[in-house]
């Protein structure tokens, strides 16, 4: 099974658990943005978180808006991560791998352990749902900035 199919096998075995319990409603407004922690990424940045795993889950997802020329420093994901890209235009990039293009409803899977950056492009910004699973506890593993001789490449 490839992980994009695990994943999402995961993601409606986590929904039917949340049948079993009861159906929980998560009002827009109810989860705030957060700017994107400088440590982590260049330029302006705004993340929207849309849910996280509940206690017998593992996957979460957010919402990211790229202004132009701001991007994620390198990072790993342990279980791999799933972009969906829902505006703009930017770029996506593995570590020694070419730089390149995504637009909306263009969809990135990026393997576990896989370092790679993605952003948007130098004159467009860019937003993406981001979804990915934790592995005891943690999701993301960040790395150094991307600079910006690597950024223009």
């Amino acid at each position: 099974m490839t992980r994009l199919a695990a994943t999402t096998l995961t993601f409606a075995l986590l929904a039917g658990s949340a049948a079993a319990e009861g159906m929980q409603v998560f009002p827009n407004g109810s989860r705030p943005s957060v700017k994107g922690p400088e440590a982590n990424f260049t330029g302006a940045v705004r993340v929207d978180p849309l849910f996280t795993a509940p206690e017998q889950g593992r996957i979460s997802a957010g919402q990211v808006t790229f202004e132009p020329g701001a991007r994620s420093a390198w990072h790993t994901h342990p279980a791999g991560q799933v972009l969906i890209v829902t505006s703009g235009t930017g770029w996506v990039q593995e570590w020694n791998g070419r730089k390149r293009e995504i637009k909306p409803g263009d969809v990135v899977w990026t393997p576990p352990g896989v370092k790679h950056w993605h952003g948007a492009t130098a004159t467009t910004g860019m937003s993406h749902t981001a979804i990915q699973e934790s592995v005891d506890g943690r999701n993301v593993e960040w790395m150094e900035k991307v600079s910006d001789e690597q950024y223009g490449r």
